[in-house]
Formats: C-alpha cells, structure tokens, sequence
C-alpha cells in the first residue's frame, strides 16, 4: 500500500468508511461536535483539550437562527448556554466535509452533538427555575416566574463570570468563600455546568470545592452534571473516579445513570452503556426514555448503521414499553447521515410517521444531509423547497445542510447562488459555510481558490478553526504542495488553534505521498508529545512510509505500539508489512506477524492467505492455503494464480502440480483448478501441456471467464509462434462470450497481422475502440498498416491513417508505416506524396522515411531512378546512411547487377562505412552466384581480416560456386572449413555436396552423405535426388538409378516428368527400350502424361540400340492417334536410320516427312549434318547434304564445297533466326555444322563460323580468358570439332600474349572439358588426344575430372619452342579431301592418321604422359615397336630391381629383430 493510498483515507470529519478499501478495520467513529446547547466545537476524544480559540456556534440563538421573524433580543439569554430547544436535535449539526479520494465517494464526520440527554434532564431537574421550553417557540412566563427566573440567572451568571475571570494562579475558592451572593443548590448546579463551558477544569474545582466546604450534600443533580461537563471534555477517567466515589451516597438515581451512560456514549463505547443499563435494571432504577436515546446514540457510535439495525434499535425500546420520541428519530437519521445510508434513513422517516411522530426542523435538516451525502443534491432541494409548506423555516443549518449537498458534487455555480440566497435571508457565511466551500474546491484540486476563501474569511472576520486548517492541509497535501500545507500548519498554531489528530494526520499523510520520511517522522513524534494519542490511521500511514523506507526495525516497533493501544492494523496493512519484511528476508517477523493475524485479528486462514500473497509471500501462503481449504473455505481464484505464478517463474512447477492435486482431492475438480493449471504451464513454457489441458477441458463442456485464461495461452501459442492454435483459442474465448482485455487486443491484433489476416486484426482494433478501449501505443496501427502493405492492400491501410488522422494526431511511425506499405506494392509516387506532406507539415521524415522511398523505387522495378532520388535526397539535406545503402546494394544483388554492386560497395567503404555480416553475406553471395571465384576468395579474406567469421550461408553459397565450376577439391575444403568451425551443416550443404558427388561421377559417395544426412532427420531435396539419378545414369548404372527411383515411387513422391525422362534415357544409353516401354507405363499410372519429349526419348531408345524400325512404329501409333506431330518425332526415325548407318533410308523418311506436310527445320538439318560429320567418304556427306538441299536447304553443302568466305552474312542472318528458338536449337546447329567441317579439313571457315557463334552469344564469350588474365579456358557444351577450333584459337592467343608478356599468366592454366560426352563423343578424351599429340604440358587434373591443368612457365615455353606451335593458323583445305579427317575411336574424336600409333601405344603402354605419347606417335612402326617393347623391358627390370632392394631391407630387419632377442 503507497503513501497514496494511505493518505487516501484522510478524512477531516468523516468515519472511514470508503478508507476500508485499503484499511477495513479503520479507526472508530470521529464526530465533531456542535451543540446548540453548548455552541462549543469539539473533536476526538482523545484530543479534545483546552483550546484558547474555541468555536462558539451563535446561531443557536433564535433571534440569530430566524432573523427574519425579528424576535426580540429580550427572549434570548446573554448565554447561548442554556436557552435551546429542549429537545434536541441532530440535525443542529454542521454540514460535513468529505473526502473522494479517486472520485469514489467517501462518508465523512461531521460532529452532531446528539442528543444529550443530561442536558434535558437538567433542564427538567430546574423546576423552579427554568421549566421545560416548548420544542418550536420560546413559552411565555408569568411576571412572577419571569422575575425569579431573571434574578436566579443573574446570580449565577455573576459566579460564572468573576470565576472565568480568575487568573490561572488565582483559585475558585476566592470567589466562593466570601459568598457574596446567597446560592442554593439548584444555582450551583448551574454555576458548574455554565463555567464547564468554557473550562472543566474550573468547574471540576468548583465541584470538589462544594464537597470540600459541605455546603450541601452531594445529590443526583450536581453529580450527574459535573459528569456532563466531564463528559463533553473528554475527561473520561475523571467522570469515572467521580461517579464511582459519589455512586453509594446518591443513590440509584436514573439521571445519574443517564449522565454517565452520556459519558461513555461519546466516545461510543457502547459495551460500557449496555453495562450501566443492566445495573439500573438489577437496582431497580428502571430506565427512562432519555436512557434508551443515549443507548441508541452509543450503539450508532459504536458501529455504523448497518442495514435492519434502526429497526431493531426502535424495537428494543419499544420492548422497554417506552414509545420513541423525535430525539430517538432523529438520532437515527443522523446516524444515516453519517453512513450515506438513505434507505435506513427513509425507514426511519416512514416509522416516525407511522407512529404519529411529527417531524421537526431538526428532522427535516438531517434528511436533506442525507440526501446531500447520498449524492441526491436534487432531492435535497426539493425537500429544502417544502419546509415552507410544512410550517418550518430554514436555519443556518439548513442553509449549511443543502450547501454541502452540492458541494459534495462540485457544482461550484449552484454553491454560489445557495450562499446569495443564504445571505439575503439575512444569514451570514458563517465558519461552517467557509469549510464546505474550501473543502470542496480542494476536493477539485483547485488549491488557490481554496487559499484564496480562507483569506476572504480571515477579511471577513471569520475566524478559522481547526477543521479549516485541516481540510486545507489536507488538500494541500494531495496536491503535493507540501511546503504550503506546511506553511498552513505554522498559521494554525500562530493563532493559537492546536491541531487535533485529523490535522496532524493530514500533514503525515501528505508527507508520506511526497515520501519524506524523516519529516513525516517529526510530525508523528510531535503529534504524540502534544498528547494526543495517535488513531488507525495514524499508525497506518507511519508504518507504510517506514516499511517503504526498509525501515523494519522501527516499523515493528511502532506495530508493537500500535497493538498496545487497541488498534488492530487492517489486511492491506498486513500485506504492505509483509512485502516490506520479505523484501528484507526477515522470516521471524513474518511468522509473528502470521501468528498476530490469526491470533489478534482473527483472520481466518483464506484472508491470511490472501495477504501473503499480496505481501509476496507465496511459500506461507500456499501452506495457508493448503489449511483454508482442509476447512471447508473457498478457493479463491486471484490467490490460487498468484502462488502458481510464482512457483511457475522459480521454475517449481512441481510444488505448483503437487498443490494443484491436493486441491483437487480435498476441493474438488472444477474449472478454476483446470484454469489455474493452463495459466501455470504456459507461465513455464509448457504449452503442449498447457494445450492438452485446455482440450481436455473443452471436452468436458467446461469453459473459462476468465480472460487472463485466454491472455495466457494466446500470449504463450504467440511467443512459439503457433498462430493457429492462437486463433483457435481466440474463437473459444469470442463464442463463450467473454470480453476481451486491453491487453488481449494488444496481443490479438498483432497476432492476426503476423498470420496475414490485417483485415481481423483492423475489426479488432475497431471492437475494442466501440467499447472504449483506446490505445495509446500507435505499434498496433503500425503493425496492421504493415500487414496490410505485406498483403499488397495499401488502400486500406490509407484508409486506417485517415481515421487516426480524424480521432487524433498521426505521430512519425504510423507515416513511416504508410510509406513502407506502399513501398511493398512499388507505389513510389503515393510514397512520395506522404513524404512530401511530412517535409511540409512535420513531423519531419526520418531515416525510415527515405528508406520507405528508395524501397518503393526498388519494389517498382526502377533501379536506375535510384541514383537520382539519393542526389534529390541530398539536396534536401538528408545523409545517405548506412542502411539506405545496404537496401540499395541488395536489390542491385538480387538483380544480379555485379558492377553496381561493386561500385555501391567501393563507395561505402570510401565514405567510411563499415561493412557489416549481412552486408558480407549479399555480396558474397552475389558474387558466387555469378562465379566469381578471385572476387569471392578476396571477399572472404577481407571478411575475416575484419574480424567476421564466415557463417553457414557463406559456405553453402562458396560450396555451391565451387560445386558449380566443378571445382571439387575447394568444395571439398570449404567443407572442412564449416566443421573446423563448429558449425552443423544444414539441409543446402548436403546436398550441395551430394551434387558436388554426382557432377564428380562419385555418386557413390553421394548415396552414402545422403545416408548420413538421414541420420540427422534431414531429408534431401527432390532436385537432389535428381542428381543422383542423372549421376548414375550418366555412369551407366543401371541397378543404382532403378533403386533410387523405386524408392521415390513407393514413398509417394510426386514425381515430375524429368525423373522419367532420365530414366528413359538411361535406358536410351543402355539400349534397353523394353525398359523404357515398362517406364512409359509407370509413367501414365503415376498420372503424368507422356508429351512428344517422352515419345521423343522412347524412339531415342529405339534408335540407340540399333531398332529403327521400332522407332518408326512409335511414331506411326503418334500418327494413328491423330496427334499434331513437330519435327522432332520424325528427327528421331531419321537421326535412328542415319546413326545405323540407313543413309538411303533415312533420306526416304525426310521425303516422307515432306510428302505429310511437316517442313524440315533445324532439327533435321542438324541430324544430317551431324550423320555426314562422322561419315568416312566425302561422298557419303555429299549425297546427305544434297538431300538437305533438294529439301530447300543449301548452306551446308556450299559452305562444303567452298563457298565459305562469300556466306557470312548468309550464316549470320540465319544464326539470327535460330537464336531465339528452344532447345538449344542455335548451339546445336553450330556445333554439328563445325564438326563437319573440322572433319573436312575447312578450318578456317570453321573458325570464322565460330567466332560469328561467339559474337551471337551461342557460345560464352567467356570461353578462353587470355585477355582477363585467367588464361583459362572453359569447353564445355561444344562438340569436339567446336572445341578443336576454339582450342586452337585458344593456343593462339597465348602464344601472342607469351610473346609479348602481356597480359601476364597465372600460375597455372586451367582447362575445362567437362566429363559429359556430346552425341557419344567425350570432349575430354577428343581434347587429350589433341593435346597429347603435340606433346603438350597439359596434364589431367588429379582431384577431379574434365579438367587439365599445365603449370604457365612449361605452356610459355612449350607455346614458344613446341614445332606443333609455329603455326597455329586455321586455313581451309585447297580442296575436298575424298576421305573423313577424323575418326570416332571409343567416343574421342581424333585425327585418322594417328589413330592406328594410338591403338598401339595405349593397349600396350596405357596412360603416359603427353610428350612420351608424342614422341612415340611420330616414330615409324618398327621403330615405335622397338622403343615399346624397350620401354616395357626397362620397366619389367626396374620392378624387378625393386623387388631385389624390399627383399634385403626384409632380410636386415629379420637379423636385427634376431639379435635384439
């Protein structure tokens, strides 16, 4: 409990009723006092001591109360003491202050002296003298009687006053033992009662004085009004000394009982009334009327009046055979007034009536004070409009009565007009009309217009009293002005006024809030040496400011005090005790104060419970817990949560569990424990728990109202991210009907915005606003505009910030939120616009704001408009930061933009930009994409040098740059990199390395890292799986293909056409087209389709396993099924006939072909010119051309006969048809075209026509790199009279370039040939053969294969010195030779001379090196025979001798192992 809260409960005159919020069991019923009888203003009984500025309430007066009757001031005695309606009434009290704290409404006191029934009694003991007056005018007397009645009050008003007038050392028995004037005891019983008006201290002297000399002897009458006098004093222990020593001489007198009974009925101590009232009853002094008020007035003191209580009070004196009277009446309705209890109040109004009780004005004031403290201020003023018509006129304190009604509610115009009113009637603002109006503006806050009526009532000569002081301090505290309610303090005690307890209490409560501790401390310390006991309250406040101050050892010494002085500290008390001493680790203090809850307060086991855990003891609390429910208590849900939510985040989710199931062993299972376990085991984490819980619930019909039952599982399924189960709680909790929290929308809105459903999220938002929930966080707008930007739905997400424009301002995020959502669908000029407006209007744009813009741009596509927004950008004063230049970088990267990524790169760093991970990992990855490895390699180097390591991404993008240029062994390396670092290769590094296997023809290993990645629950990619098959097939592996393909069929794969098109062609290979029919069937009833590709394949079979024929057959059944055939079926029959050496027939098919309609194209074109390359006659190609022209196509056979040079633009423009066409058409054309006429011997033409292919981008320009300063050289996808030109382009170039030392070679030179074979003919070997025969440096690669690798020194020299070198120029043959230049041998594609010398050397010597296999191959027959069998003698004897030297070095071990023995 803070210092607010504590000071909440400050009330000037109020019994703290609404203070029970945070201390139910406040201190007892504080009442001010103001009696028309006494016009004295009293206080707390515990501090009602002398007061020098005493306030004399003058309206009692009837001349004064109804100045409009003008009664004579004759009627009205010069003491307001003793002429006042006989019976009075509570309603002569003041109007009361209260206190709200928090706008709720809280009861104040106000003092009512009720009815005093000594007082009464008095006056009916002065028979002689006085008589009883009438209740509603002033009774007229007799001459005679009026003549002794003057003359009486004339000698006891001449005592009174030379006693009052004696000096503090001067004593009453100067005044007394002189006896100037003849007394009898009736007149000193008024002497004591009208000098204990002013000090009881001089009338308790005056009494003992009497007794001393033995004037008289001590009767009821003056005993019973020494103990009035007493008792209005607050001098308790002296009434109780008198009237147990005066009891036996007076006798059982009932107006004695009735005065002491007043005594105790003051401070409402209602157990000592009960007590006299038995004793009368036992001494037979049977009690009166005035007995059973006081007993009523003691009982309502005692306790506020709770409902049926009024009626059982009546009923007690009815029982008594006593008829209430309008004191008994109008006790009651006061006590009503007090409580705000206007149903009471209006039960005792219908009694009264009932029983023929007529009303007076008392009775009328107490109900309008009623009305005003019900908050019915209308009511009141009906009522208050009625007096008239009941022959009643408002007083003073009627007037003060209806002011506060309206002051209470703060209606400031109608309390002015009430007090314009109040003076025209000819009453004055009076002290209790400055109170009300000063405590209600400081009720408001409005403290300088509170000050401002205390000096308007100090001008006005009205004198502030205590209750004015205190309520100002009391405001002023709540208003943090503690150095004014200070300085209002030291005005108090400048006036003489000593403060009472509510004043002292108002100063400590509003130096607790402000939490000054030592001040608060003095305050106390000096309220206790003043005398004055502290309350409850008091206390309270002390000991929270202490305990917040981890002042434990004072506090409990305070606590001790507090105990020994009867007051009971409250739950919320405890419960701030409690956190401070846990805060402190004082468990010997915490267990006492336990025991003091149950043991002095009485708190049953489930209160205490409840406090431990607001006091965040939860370990006792459960213990408590655990003893509430063994007996038969409630479970209470708020306790129950807050133990397991402690025991859920300590990580004791077993000591949660385990009191889970003694709770429902011992109270049952039902939904709050089933709730209380869900909300634990999201609290731990356990959501799979948490969600089995919750099913099971459901299951069971039973559901939750609770929300923090749903916040907790949609807060928990949103933090793992399982928005389905999130939006299925969400529907629960909306078809139980229960209302979301604040905080549940602010979770639910973000949720659905994350699932992709902005539209929910924005409907939420609405529903909570409708109930009016508002939010002031603007993150959920943001998050809904940027959903609705991701879901490509900007209109609404404009349409949201118009609305927020319209209910309020629109800060930086949401704009910023706006742009980035049209920047998601590329509306760069709606971004634009927004960005212009913040310019202009403000807020101004932000680093997120050009971002936004430059994002729009790149989403639109328009890249090349970047540049010139970051000059405009700049222009307009913005830095291009960091993160604006990573976004640019990235999308030039995605766009595969190298140069400008580069240039953007080279530019951030000179502008002193430090590279960043991410910004690493787009470029690296950028650059293996496009394979460039020197770029990569320097980029990794700079990575590290600049502290980064490489992640796993940067690998897997290095692993398959490496794995795509087939360089193996820096695959292989980049590997054992990623485990030298620790890190655990993901699903992309497998199988990139399962693709590195494949394309390496070590499919093999492949299988098994496939195997291991398994193992590790990770499953390879389709693609990958692809690639083993392709592998395999390409090996010719047959049964590993069928396996792996059986496998994916019987999991259920789907499997695309591609899988079945390399199976065909495997089959194709292996000449197995009874397999490849089989596959065609397993191809349908997986349901896909064969197109005219498969059919395409499956005749390809046909063909390659030398069965034309049947090729034929498939395309017949093509045709029978009525299907719009291409030319490629048809090039399939023909290239089958044409490869089985059926030139004839093949030439009849194209004949057929055209006979059907279908044109020849580049397909067919191309399997001619591709049969007449391999063609051993320049017949045979000749008479295949010439089919090709009587088909309407001639640059074959005139670029054969030698028509070369005059077709260049005849070639160009139709390379430029072709280009565009699919499958490969241009690349293939070429490549048949050059072999044709490399076999020809046309090599210049050849050449020509392959630098035309080079410029039309049929062939990479990137070919050979001699001008790059690669000097390597890449072959691939060219047939091997293609690769021939282009490696003795290659060869020439540098040569050049070693000539003239520029540009300068690598270490070693690279060429790669590729493992594929192009229509059965290995590139590699064709290469090798070439090589070989020149005697070449290159040599194949050792770490892997199609690749050949000669260090650059050995290439320079062998480029300047080789023979094979000195002319590297391509010319054309002079004429046709008759015969093919080059022969297919075993798929290498050699020169026909050299083909005999290469069978020779390699059945009989195999691999050896280039310039050995040269030189054998130049060598005539006899003499390369001899060298062969030479070389194989000498390698026989050089083995032989090897086998000599193992053999001595086993023979000197064995000795030396002998002689060791």
């Amino acid at each position: 409990m803070g210092t607010a809260a504590a000071c909440s409960g400050l009330l000037i005159f109020a019994s703290p009723s609404s203070f029970t919020t945070h201390f139910h069991s406040a201190s007892k019923t504080h009442f001010v006092s103001c009696s028309s009888s006494t016009s004295s203003f009293t206080t707390d009984p515990d501090q009602a001591d002398d007061n020098p500025a005493k306030f004399t309430y003058s309206r009692a007066s009837p001349s004064i109360r109804w100045p409009h009757l003008k009664l004579p001031e004759s009627l009205t005695p010069r003491s307001q003491f003793l002429v006042a309606p006989p019976s009075l009434s509570p309603a002569t009290d003041k109007p009361n202050f209260e206190h709200v704290p928090g706008g709720d409404s809280e009861e104040e006191r106000r003092s009512l002296d009720m009815v005093e029934p000594l007082d009464v009694n008095e006056e009916s003991l002065s028979q002689d003298g006085l008589g009883r007056p009438s209740r509603n005018k002033i009774k007229k007397m007799n001459k005679l009687a009026l003549k002794r009645a003057k003359d009486w009050r004339e000698r006891v008003k001449f005592y009174t006053d030379r006693i009052l007038a004696l000096k503090p050392e001067e004593f009453v028995a100067d005044v007394l033992d002189g006896r100037p004037v003849q007394m009898t005891p009736t007149d000193f019983c008024f002497v004591v009662k009208w000098v204990g008006q002013c000090s009881w201290q001089r009338a308790l002297e005056v009494y003992e004085w009497l007794n001393l000399r033995h004037w008289y002897s001590p009767n009821a009458r003056m005993l019973a009004t020494i103990l009035s006098v007493l008792g209005k004093a607050n001098q308790e222990a002296l009434a109780v000394e008198i009237f147990t020593r005066a009891q036996n001489s007076v006798g059982d007198t009932v107006q004695v009982y009735n005065a002491m009974m007043g005594v105790y009925a003051r401070t409402g101590r209602f157990g000592k009334v009960q007590e006299l009232l038995d004793l009368m009853r036992e001494r037979g002094c049977e009690p009166d009327l005035v007995s059973f008020n006081t007993l009523v007035n003691a009982r309502l003191k005692s306790n506020s009046m709770v409902p049926g209580l009024a009626a059982e009070l009546l009923g007690e004196v009815r029982r008594c055979g006593l008829r209430p009277d309008i004191i008994t009446y109008n006790t009651l309705i006061s006590s009503c007034s007090h409580g705000s209890n206007l149903e009471e109040a209006m039960k005792v109004y219908d009694d009264m009536e009932a029983h023929n009780c007529q009303p007076d004005l008392w009775t009328y004031n107490a109900m309008i004070s009623v009305y005003g403290r019900c908050g019915q201020s209308s009511k009141a003023e009906q009522l208050f409009k009625e007096l008239e018509s009941k022959g009643f006129f408002p007083d003073a304190v009627t007037y003060n009565s209806l002011l506060y009604a309206f002051a209470r509610e703060g209606k400031v115009e109608k309390v002015k007009e009430i007090c314009d009113e109040m003076v025209k009637k000819g009453f004055g603002r009076d002290e209790m009309t400055y109170n009300t109006i000063i405590h209600m503006y400081g009720k408001q806050g409005k403290t300088d217009l509170a000050l401002q009526i205390y000096e308007d009532m100090k001008l006005l000569g009205r004198n502030p009293d205590a209750v004015t002081f205190t309520v100002l301090i009391d405001s002023l505290g709540k208003a943090n002005k503690i150095a004014e309610a200070a300085n209002v303090m030291s005005q108090m005690l400048d006036a003489g006024i000593k403060p009472t307890l509510r004043t002292y209490s108002a100063l400590i409560c509003a130096y607790a809030k402000a939490g000054k501790r030592i001040e608060a401390e003095e305050t106390f310390n000096c309220m206790c040496r003043t005398g004055i006991k502290p309350d409850h309250l008091a206390y309270s406040v002390m000991l929270d400011i202490l305990f917040r101050f981890n002042e434990t050892k004072k506090a409990m010494v305070l606590y001790q005090e507090m105990l020994s002085s009867n007051f009971r500290p409250d739950r919320a008390l405890y419960e701030v005790m409690l956190r401070g001493l846990r805060r402190e680790k004082d468990v010997d203090n915490i267990d006492k104060l336990v025991k003091d809850m149950g043991d002095l307060c009485c708190m049953d086991p489930s209160v205490i419970c409840s406090a431990l855990v607001k006091g965040e003891c939860y370990d006792l609390a459960a213990t408590m817990l655990r003893l509430a429910i063994s007996n038969g208590h409630e479970l209470d849900r708020t306790d129950l949560l807050s133990i397991l939510s402690s025991y859920s985040s300590s990580g004791r989710h077993s000591e949660g569990l385990n009191l889970l199931e003694f709770l429902r062993e011992h109270a049952g299972s039902n939904a709050l424990i089933s709730e209380a376990l869900v909300v634990m085991l999201c609290k731990a984490g356990k959501l799979d728990a948490a969600l089995q819980e919750y099913s099971e619930t459901r299951a069971y019909g039973s559901f939750s109202r609770s929300y923090i039952f749903y916040e907790s599982l949609v807060q928990c399924c949103l933090e793992n991210e399982l928005f389905i189960e999130a939006s299925q709680v969400i529907s629960d909790m909306r078809f139980y009907c229960v209302a979301p929290s604040k905080r549940l929308y602010e979770i639910m809105a973000p949720l659905y915005c994350r699932m992709g459903f902005p539209e929910t999220a924005h409907c939420f938002v609405d529903e909570a606003e409708r109930r009016g929930i508002l939010f002031d966080d603007n993150s959920i707008f943001v998050s809904i505009i940027e959903a609705y930007g991701v879901v490509k739905l900007w209109q609404k997400a404009e349409s949201l910030v118009g609305g927020l424009r319209m209910r309020h301002s629109v800060d930086r995020t949401v704009w910023n939120a706006l742009i980035h959502a049209y920047a998601a669908s590329g509306c760069y000029e709606r971004a634009r616009a927004i960005f212009n407006t913040l310019m202009r209007d403000g807020p101004a744009p932000t680093l997120e704001s050009v971002n936004g813009l430059l994002q729009a741009l790149i989403t639109d596509g328009r890249l090349d408009e970047l540049y010139v927004v970051i000059e405009e950008l700049q222009d307009m004063g913005f830095k291009i930061s960091k993160s604006s230049i990573i976004l640019m970088l990235d999308a030039f990267a995605r766009s595969g933009n190298i140069f400008e990524v580069k240039k953007i790169y080279a530019g951030m760093k000179a502008a002193g930009y430090v590279p960043t991970m991410h910004l690493y990992r787009i470029m690296i990855g950028l650059l293996c994409k496009g394979r460039r490895v020197r770029d990569v390699e320097a980029m990794v180097s700079e990575m590290v040098n600049a502290g980064f390591k490489p992640d796993l991404s940067i690998w897997n993008s290095m692993l398959k740059l490496y794995t795509g240029i087939e360089d193996f062994r820096k695959t292989v390396q980049v590997y054992q990199k990623i485990q030298e670092a620790g890190l655990k290769p993901d699903e992309e590094t497998y199988n990139t390395l399962i693709v590195m296997y494949c394309r390496d023809r070590r499919a093999e290993e492949g299988i098994v890292l496939m195997h291991e990645m398994r193992r590790l629950s990770l499953e390879p990619k389709l693609s990958t799986y692809k690639s083993l098959i392709s592998s395999f097939a390409k090996q010719h592996y047959l049964e590993q293909a069928e396996e792996l393909f059986t496998e994916l069929h019987s999991k259920g794969y789907k499997l695309d056409r591609s899988f079945y098109h390399i199976m065909m062609k495997l089959y194709r290979d292996l000449g197995d087209h009874s397999k490849a029919e089989n596959l065609l069937l397993v191809m349908k009833e997986a349901g896909v389709e064969p197109t005219i590709a498969t059919m395409h394949l499956l005749m390809v079979s046909y063909g390659s396993s030398g069965h034309p024929q049947e090729s034929e057959r498939v395309l017949d059944n093509l045709k029978v099924n009525g299907i719009n055939l291409s030319t490629l079926p048809y090039s399939s029959v023909i290239d089958a006939y044409l490869k089985n050496g059926d030139y004839s027939i093949a030439i009849q098919k194209l004949d057929k072909m055209k006979s059907e309609g279908v044109e020849p194209d580049h397909r067919i074109w191309t399997c001619f010119m591709r049969a007449a390359s391999l063609s051993q006659h320049a017949c045979e190609a000749i008479n295949l051309l010439n089919a090709l022209k009587c088909a309407g196509f001639d640059l074959p056979i005139r670029l054969l006969t030698g028509m070369g040079k005059s077709l260049v633009s005849e070639v160009d423009l139709f390379l430029e048809k072709l280009h565009p066409l699919e499958d490969n058409a241009a690349l293939n054309f070429v490549n048949a075209l050059e072999d044709l006429l490399w076999a020809f011997e046309l090599r210049a033409t050849a050449s020509w026509v392959f630098q035309l292919a080079m410029k039309k981008n049929i062939y990479r320009q990137d070919v050979f790199r001699v001008a790059e300063k690669d000097w390597g050289a890449d072959f691939r996808k060219l047939s091997a009279g293609s690769a021939l030109v282009g490696l003795t382009l290659w060869l020439d170039n540098m040569q050049d370039a070693s000539l003239q030392g520029n540009p300068e070679s690598p270490k070693s030179v690279v060429l790669i040939t590729g493992a594929a074979e192009y229509n059965l003919v290995s590139l590699n070997s064709t290469l090798k053969a070439f090589l070989w025969e020149m005697g070449s440096p290159f040599l194949p690669c050792k770490t892997r294969s199609g690749l050949l690798v000669a260090k650059a020194h050995s290439l320079r020299m062998w480029l300047k010195e080789s023979p094979f070198c000195l002319d590297l120029e391509l010319r054309d043959a002079p004429s046709l030779p008759e015969f093919n230049s080059m022969q297919l041998i075993d798929g290498c594609f050699m020169r026909r001379g050299i083909v005999p010398a290469f069978k020779d050397i390699t059945e009989r010597l195999g691999v050896i090196s280039p310039k050995k296999f040269s030189r054998l191959a130049l060598l005539s027959d006899d003499r390369r025979d001899k060298a062969i069998r030479a070389d194989i003698e000498g390698a026989k004897q050089k083995l032989n001798k090897m086998k000599k030297v193992e053999l001595r070095r086993t023979e000197i071990n064995e000795r030396l192992q002998k002689k060791n023995c």
